[in-house]
């Protein structure tokens, strides 16, 4: 994937096991982001095949769609609804009414702890209650896969873990969860990581394995970077 004479993705090959928590990260301009919006068919892939529970996203992109939940790093809150509003403008999107519409809003709102405020203004929430309020109204169709870009990014700590808990959560009810983090500590939480640099994936494996070798997940992941870098500088030389 290309934008102008900038390479985004180049040779990209993973899978993600179902109802299991993997994560992308990686330094800026890594390329997650762009991977992330291919595979919720918001961008075509110029070469190469991605499925969604066996389902190509090109082809079939509107047999797709319902299965994901995808969540980017500035979802669409409308600020001047209450938590509640915001709500009902979900469910009346995907057609969820009667008894399944009051029990979908009791159930993910009460995840989310936004029970409370139910009247109050979407713009008037922190940081970390907007993120999760934002995260309630993509479940609300109960995709079979989440698919998250930074969702905890400039959310303070606290926030941070309640908003793990709830994909915790998911995940146990079988869920698949591809989420993308500047948080190495949420990188731990995950079933399996992949390391993104340069528009590449460098590394697929579990958090274990990948620090194996070193005191720390941070330790690791600068090291691969490092040692991409060298190999890149010494092939320039080479030519």
């Amino acid at each position: 994937m290309s934008f102008g004479q900038t390479e985004a993705i180049r040779e990209v090959s993973l899978e993600v096991e179902k109802g299991t928590i993997f994560g992308l990260v990686g330094s800026d301009g890594a390329g997650k982001s762009t991977l992330l919006r291919m595979i919720a068919t918001m961008i075509k892939p110029l070469s190469g095949t991605i499925t969604v529970g066996g389902i190509d996203v090109t082809a079939q992109r509107g047999m797709v769609k319902p299965l994901i939940g995808y969540m980017p790093q500035r979802f669409g809150l409308y600020g001047d609804l209450t938590v509640e509003e915001n709500m009902d403008f979900f469910l009346d999107i995907f057609g969820i009414n009667g008894n399944e519409r009051r029990q979908r809003k009791e159930k993910y709102l009460g995840f989310s702890n936004l029970l409370p405020f139910l009247d109050r203004l979407a713009g008037n929430l922190s940081g970390g209650m907007k993120q999760k309020l934002g995260l309630a109204c993509v479940l609300v169709h109960e995709p079979e896969a989440l698919i998250l870009d930074e969702p905890t990014n400039g959310v303070d700590p606290v926030s941070r873990q309640e908003f793990w808990d709830i994909l915790l959560q998911m995940r146990k009810s079988g869920m698949t969860i591809m989420v993308s983090t500047a948080y190495l500590d949420e990188g731990e939480m995950c079933d399996r990581i992949g390391i993104m640099h340069k528009s590449q994936l460098l590394t697929v494996a579990t958090p274990g394995e990948i620090r194996s070798r070193f005191d720390s997940l941070e330790d690791a992941m600068i090291a691969r970077i490092q040692e991409v870098d060298k190999e890149l500088i010494h092939d320039t030389f080479k030519r």
